[in-house]
């Protein structure tokens, strides 16, 4: 099977997009770390008892290397109104997560302080409690530490056949 084939075949399923979020530790005592940011689209609900979800990382990519040593994480699950915050977080040869994250909203999770973007449907505050190595890709579990519902009455924002879409 070709990864071309792969790729076509699993584009057909639809997927919910999320921004993950982690704040790197400060390189030194005086100082804030700085805040990373990723969309994603492999992410999914693990175990309700106890909470658990888990997001595939590519390896070696920033947010991998991040999380490897940074255990505290969260996640903003995207509204249809944020596909621009979805397609800014995952430019390839993208400019520094500052400027990112310069006119976007949110507000810092109070367990985590990684940031939670606002208008979010769903936001969820998650520590590390497992890293898989699969292939290409490290899958990491979190258990969720809080979940906030900043704006539940949204429609979602979805990933399908290489673009992002809106139901209905």
């Amino acid at each position: 099977m070709s990864n071309d084939a792969f790729r076509a075949a699993l584009s057909r399923l639809a997927a919910g997009v999320v921004l993950v979020t982690a704040q790197e530790p400060p390189l030194d005592e005086n100082g804030r770390g700085e805040d990373v940011g990723m969309t994603a689209t492999a992410f999914v609900s693990v175990s309700l008892d106890p909470p658990l979800v888990m997001v595939s990382l590519r390896n070696d990519s920033r947010m991998d290397d991040l999380l490897a040593e940074q255990p505290l994480w969260a996640v903003s699950v995207l509204a249809a109104s944020q596909r621009h915050i979805a397609g800014r977080f995952a430019m390839k040869g993208r400019i520094s997560d500052r400027l990112l994250f310069e006119d976007v909203a949110y507000a810092r999770g109070e367990v985590t302080h990684a940031p939670l973007i606002g208008g979010a449907l769903a936001t969820l505050e998650c520590r590390t409690e497992q890293r898989v190595v699969a292939g290409d890709h490290t899958l990491v579990i979190g258990r969720v530490l809080t979940a906030e519902l900043p704006s539940p009455d949204g429609d979602p924002l979805t990933y399908f056949k290489g673009r992002y879409r809106q139901l209905g």
